[in-house]
């Protein structure tokens, strides 16, 4: 015997206070027709603007039309949890947390929104036993920002983030349903004439309203980008270690407190809080398990971290830095890193780190590796200038 659904409507309330009720901050309902802005993702990969990703060309028909990611799907469920601290709460002091972005500051958000959604998905078809489900946190072919502003949590703002009048400082997650919910109200536009975003970007990323150009994204090189960072890129990611939030810092409504609920597992673990950009640099594979374990940042993976730490290391170069970048530099098995910490050493200009680079190079035998030194000793001439002058 079938069971007799609530109307559209109320399966609707009742999911969305379920979902409250497990911990989520926002919920909403999306439809699964086709998404409206399909053609300008589209377009966005076919400009490249993807950069490396490589992953987003694939199962782009699901990305583009929900109703394929789930057989028999009616709605989606979205979800939100917020992850910037409560007004008043401690922010960190060290020279590495304040350039690593918030949301990767603590519990890795897929494991914890993906134990709410399975949890909520499992009482879902407690109550529906006939009910399918697929959850998703940031994962598989779907474009979970125009669903989560289908579904009324907010709308694309220009620097592309989801923006709601909370902010937009949550995470989102999708819950792909067969039951028939009634879908939410889509937002209108929050940005008017506000351009806050684009003009705070230091690598002009967001090349116009509504459009990230992620080849020129400082999260995408120091997150997504696998390797050696281009030379002329370094310098832009200025002292970001793992990801950006500048876009958002600047804009008004991220500036208004927020009523949504703290989450304290996301703010910065306790076993991450003491460590700095030399620690990092220095950081070993068991070490980078200690305290990396459970973290988002474990995305841009130990070899990543550390050529992030001597890319910051050199676009502020500090003397007290020198010594990692030179260990770094010697001893480092990673090609990338040994690079970034030749360019590193190399934008220090002093003495000492010129006699680091030539011993370097004379050993070298990686190509390059060697030829990263010698760019950051300079032209030939002025390298036989230099030992010259010391002898």
């Amino acid at each position: 015997m079938s069971q007799t659904l609530p109307s559209p409507t109320d399966l609707a309330h009742e999911l969305k206070s379920l979902a409250l009720e497990l911990g989520f901050d926002r919920a909403g309902v999306a439809g699964v027709e086709p998404v409206e802005h399909g053609g300008a993702f589209l377009r966005w990969l076919e400009r490249g603007d993807h950069a490396g990703m490589g992953y987003l060309e694939q199962r782009v028909e699901e990305r583009l039309e929900p109703a394929r990611v789930l057989e028999g799907a009616r709605s989606v469920l979205c979800v939100a949890l917020q992850y910037h601290p409560l007004e008043g709460a401690e922010e960190p002091t060290g020279d590495l947390w304040p350039r690593v972005a918030r949301y990767a500051r603590g519990r890795d958000y897929h494991n914890k929104m993906g134990k709410l959604l399975r949890k909520l998905a499992r009482r879902v078809r407690e109550a529906y036993p006939h009910c399918d489900t697929r959850p998703y946190v940031d994962t598989g072919p779907v474009l979970e920002r125009a669903l989560a502003a289908r579904a009324g949590l907010g709308t694309t703002a220009k620097n592309t983030c989801l923006l709601s009048r909370e902010g937009s400082w949550f995470l989102l997650g999708e819950l792909f349903l067969t039951l028939p919910l009634e879908a939410g109200e889509p937002l209108t536009d929050l940005c008017g004439r506000c351009t806050r975003c684009l003009e705070a970007c230091p690598t002009d990323a967001l090349r116009e309203p509504y459009r990230l150009d992620s080849n020129r994204c400082i999260s995408y090189w120091t997150i997504e980008h696998r390797g050696a960072v281009p030379a002329e890129i370094r310098p832009q990611l200025e002292d970001w270690v793992f990801g950006c939030d500048i876009c958002q810092q600047v804009c008004p409504w991220n500036l208004r407190p927020s009523p949504a609920a703290d989450h304290p597992d996301l703010h910065l673990a306790e076993e991450r809080r003491d460590l700095d950009l030399v620690q990092l640099l220095a950081l070993g594979p068991e070490e980078y398990r200690r305290r990396f374990n459970g973290s988002a940042m474990q995305r841009a993976r130990l070899e990543g971290l550390k050529r992030n730490a001597a890319t910051v290391m050199g676009n502020r170069p500090e003397p007290r830095y020198r010594p990692a970048l030179e260990k770094a530099l010697t001893a480092e098995s990673d090609t990338a890193v040994r690079r970034h910490a030749a360019w590193a050493l190399g934008r220090m200009g002093a003495e000492p780190s010129r006699v680091v680079l030539e011993r370097a190079l004379a050993e070298e035998e990686e190509p390059a590796v060697a030829e990263e030194i010698r760019h950051a000793l300079g032209p030939e001439p002025d390298r036989k200038k230099n030992q010259h002058a010391r002898r």
